[in-house]
């Protein structure tokens, strides 16, 4: 147990830091965050360019950021990790299981946005995107091992 909840927080710490600096370079300071190079071809037909994505019609719920609503769930998984590591209960077991479904099933759609409508890919969302698949990994993996001693 000492290994798999720790792992979880530092993914969700590094998703935070990702989501964290786009928030604060790009839309509070307007700079390009670091590694965001536009116009480089990554795939045929794909670029990484995070203003692309950035700016894109797609970049936001409402008036908010999806960097936000990222951060704000990068959040609520420390939080219920925490939570699950304090108490082994079975309603904090349920609802970071859930939680990080919730993540996982948005991610296609996300993936499809960058690469099949705007031909454009930002470093950072990859990295969201990538610590929230292995979170989801992890808890499952953690969960089923566990399972005998969540109460």
């Amino acid at each position: 147990m000492n290994f798999w909840l720790p792992l979880l927080v530092v993914f969700s710490l590094g998703g935070l830091v990702a989501s964290g600096l786009v928030v604060y370079l790009f839309y509070m300071l307007g700079q390009l965050p670091p590694g965001c190079y536009a116009d480089v071809e990554i795939l045929p037909g794909v670029t990484a360019d995070c203003v692309k994505v950035l700016k894109s019609e797609y970049a936001y719920i409402g008036p908010v950021p999806l960097d936000v609503a990222a951060a704000f769930w990068f959040v609520v998984n420390i939080a219920a990790a925490l939570w699950l590591y304090r108490t082994l209960a079975r309603p904090a077991a349920r609802f970071i299981f859930w939680w990080r479904l919730l993540g996982l099933a948005i991610l296609p759609y996300l993936i499809y946005l960058e690469l099949a409508v705007l031909k454009a890919v930002c470093i950072y969302c990859t990295i969201m995107h990538a610590f929230i698949i292995a979170d989801f990994v992890v808890i499952s993996i953690f969960l089923k091992k566990m399972a005998p001693l969540i109460r």
